[in-house]
């Protein structure tokens, strides 16, 4: 039989799969904006755009929020944090459609009491259903330890933006790769750097990212939705 330690890799790696029908392949989350600009136009301008992101949005955000869960938070009073530091419409609304996504695939095929009843205040409108919350819960309720779970979430974000990239840039397939090895490391110090944030550091964003975000909503031309 396989041990529990196999059985929550399986488990993650399902989770964080490209394919999960999520709806991400959908959103550059603001990328597309600096694109549409000529601030990213090969390989090295949008590591340099996706090492910020990690860096920025990702840790004090999504990846604070996913560790103030596992510290034992309330998941409501975590929603209506993200809820209200995502200022940009379109990011929230992506995270909201994402989240509202895994919360019925994790019903599906990871049942839990504590994924029943974050969906329930989501049902009845006491909270929106956040993407990173919803992954917090599932991964929880499978007993994924904290550092795990961080590193596959952020790189699992990394990984679809990266394949947005390779579409809408264009980049080469190897150039993706070449990507997501660089990312990798960034990705790992930012785990290193979550570990350490307080409370009070939550939503301390990048503002030029946010501003390519606001941006977005009013691109004359776009491919993706965020």
């Amino acid at each position: 039989m396989l041990n529990t330690a196999t059985k929550h890799q399986l488990a993650l790696q399902q989770l964080v799969d490209s394919a999960l029908p999520t709806g991400a392949f959908a959103h550059s989350l603001g990328f597309e904006t600096y694109v549409d600009a000529g601030a990213i136009a090969d390989e090295a301008g949008f590591l340099v755009w996706v090492s910020a992101f990690i860096s920025q949005s990702l840790s004090y955000s999504d990846g604070l929020v996913v560790r103030l869960l596992y510290d034992g938070w309330d998941v409501g009073e975590l929603d209506s944090l993200l809820s209200a530091s995502l200022l940009p419409r379109q990011v929230r609304e992506a995270s909201v459609k994402m989240g509202g996504r895994l919360l019925d695939i994790g019903d599906e095929v990871f049942p839990s009491d504590e994924l029943a009843s974050y969906r329930r205040l989501v049902a009845t409108g006491r909270a929106d259903g956040h993407q990173p919350l919803a992954f917090a819960v599932v991964a929880r309720s499978l007993r994924v330890p904290l550092e795990e779970a961080l590193a596959a979430y952020l790189f699992a974000a990394v990984t679809s933006l990266t394949q947005n990239a390779v579409r809408a840039i264009p980049l080469g397939q190897n150039a993706g790769q070449r990507l997501l090895r660089q990312a990798a490391d960034a990705v790992a110090a930012a785990v290193e750097q979550i570990r350490h944030l307080t409370p009070d550091d939550f939503g301390a964003v990048s503002p030029g990212l946010e501003i390519s975000q606001m941006r977005h909503e009013r691109q004359r031309a776009r491919m993706f939705m965020s």
